[in-house]
């Protein structure tokens, strides 16, 4: 399995709406995504490049791998 790279929220969001995901309704830094198949995910919006831990619960949540990320990116 490759190495998890860094990667910003705003640049997660993009590539799950590239995935099919839809933004839905949250208040505050937060910023909800769902699928069509039902998978939900939250992403917390800021500057600083998604802590590794909190990157691989998102995209377990989504159903994605590390491969499909980099591959995205």
């Amino acid at each position: 399995m490759p190495k998890l790279p860094q990667v910003k929220p705003r640049e997660l969001a993009k590539i799950l709406r590239a995935s099919g995901f839809q933004e839905r309704p949250t208040s505050g830094s937060h910023m909800g995504y769902i699928h069509n198949n039902g998978m939900r995910t939250t992403i917390a919006i800021h500057n600083k490049p998604i802590p590794k831990g909190t990157l691989k619960a998102i995209l377990r949540q989504a159903g994605m791998t590390t491969d499909d990320l980099i591959d995205e990116l």
